[in-house]
């Protein structure tokens, strides 16, 4: 298992930026994520970032004696470096020095599973290393395989510019495709009147746990930081008969880079096409604002901050002080306290998500020949059916149906609508 030295750094001059000690244990939290073994975490406050070690050439020599000393591989900052800062401090710390965007995205590249998730990670890698890059991969040569280098690896970025260009042109092309393919399946779920619900949360809030519980999607859960990475659909009845689909989607993260919102667009589109949002939050952790604000920063850049919101304050199970849960209900859009892993007050959930649903449903009487059971069949599957009768004349049935589907059944001569 690789050594690896934290560095948490805080600026003077940054104006609400979190706690030294939380910035630091989210940091301690990605590097577990990533599989490293952490020596020490060292934090400090300085006034601004130096222009060529970042944190000033004698504190960078502190660092290298350290590493000598304690046997350590990789020192990770948890800012983002230029590819100046890093080389400078390669070169005096003696130790292959990465950033947060890059334990991030090594993170990515050990989650990513799908096809689709692989080339975003590789995508986002190669647009973070590119402009580093001096004619070949200078900087990489140097690293030596481990954290920060999964995914692309040493010897596709081992190449000229022009082949990295052309490489990131075809992702793009790609990815392109792959975006074209799902707006095929959203038109074709809005023709079949289904309604989309994106589950969208700070990483490790409780998404998939949430998605598991209302589905038996058996999505992957773990503590660890990004579980989840590549999106996970799973059509779901409410209680009333209507049918929609439930996107599971990658975790947002307090100062996500933007460059990582663009990469993977693909995966993030699911959220901006949904028709509601469930805004899963950890009201235990005790940042629980910050990562509220954290998510709607990521949701504005998606442009999808304006979309209707439910928010799921989950792990109540985890809470000692229930007044505290009282103060949270009044700070949030349509709350609803739950614990996704015991399946607390998640009937609560169904029914807000009804509700925001309601006025896509109409309730109505049918009257249809008795030889139309394929129409029976289709009551059943798309709505919800309360009360059937067998008469001379037909079949005769009350049920709750999507309005979209309502509209194409009133050409069909056979049927008789009551109400």
């Amino acid at each position: 298992m690789e050594k690896a030295l934290l560095v948490t750094i805080k600026f003077k001059e940054e104006k609400n930026a979190w706690p030294l000690e939380d910035t630091a244990e989210e940091l301690e939290q990605l590097g577990a994520t990533a599989g490293v073994e952490i020596i020490d975490n060292i934090t400090s406050v300085s006034l601004k970032p130096t222009p060529n070690f970042f944190i000033g050439r004698g504190k960078t020599e502190e660092l290298g004696g350290l590493c000598f000393e304690e046997g350590i591989d990789t020192v990770i900052f948890g800012r983002d470096l230029s590819g100046t800062q890093q080389r400078n401090l390669e070169e005096v710390i003696g130790k292959k020095t990465i950033d947060r965007t890059q334990l991030i995205l090594d993170i990515f590249a050990r989650h990513a599973r799908s096809p689709e998730g692989k080339m975003q990670v590789e995508l986002a890698q190669l647009q973070y290393l590119f402009p580093r890059l001096a004619g070949k991969g200078i900087l990489l040569s140097r690293l030596g395989g481990g954290i920060g280098t999964r995914g692309p690896g040493e010897q596709k970025l081992e190449v000229d510019r022009r082949r990295i260009r052309k490489r990131i042109d075809k992702l793009k092309d790609d990815l392109g495709r792959i975006i074209l393919h799902r707006q095929t399946m959203r038109k074709r779920r809005k023709e079949n009147a289904l309604p989309t619900v994106a589950l969208v949360g700070y990483t490790s809030a409780g998404k998939s746990t949430l998605l598991n519980a209302l589905t038996n999607a058996g999505q992957a859960v773990s503590v660890s930081l990004f579980t989840t990475l590549d999106t996970l659909y799973k059509s779901f009845q409410l209680p009333n008969g209507e049918k929609i689909v439930i996107s599971d989607t990658v975790g947002f993260l307090h100062n996500l880079p933007h460059h990582l919102i663009e990469a993977f667009r693909a995966t993030l589109e699911e959220v901006v096409e949904a028709d509601l949002l469930i805004h899963v939050l950890d009201v235990k952790h005790p940042r629980v604002y910050e990562h509220n604000k954290a998510v709607f920063e990521v949701l504005k850049e998606l442009k999808a901050d304006g979309k209707p919101v439910i928010t799921a304050l989950n792990k109540i199970d985890l809470l000692d002080d229930k007044m505290w849960l009282s103060t949270l209900k009044q700070d949030f859009v349509n709350p609803v306290p739950i614990s996704a892993k015991f399946n607390q007050n998640l009937d609560s959930l169904l029914k807000e998500i009804q509700k925001q649903f309601a006025s896509r449903m109409a309730n109505l009487e049918v009257l249809i020949p008795s030889q139309r059971m394929d129409l029976v069949d289709l009551f059943y599957r798309e709505g919800k059916v309360e009360e059937v009768k067998y008469l001379q004349k037909g079949i005769k049935i009350k049920l709750s149906l999507p309005k979209i589907l309502v509209h194409k059944l009133l050409h069909n001569k056979e049927m008789e609508i009551a109400s």
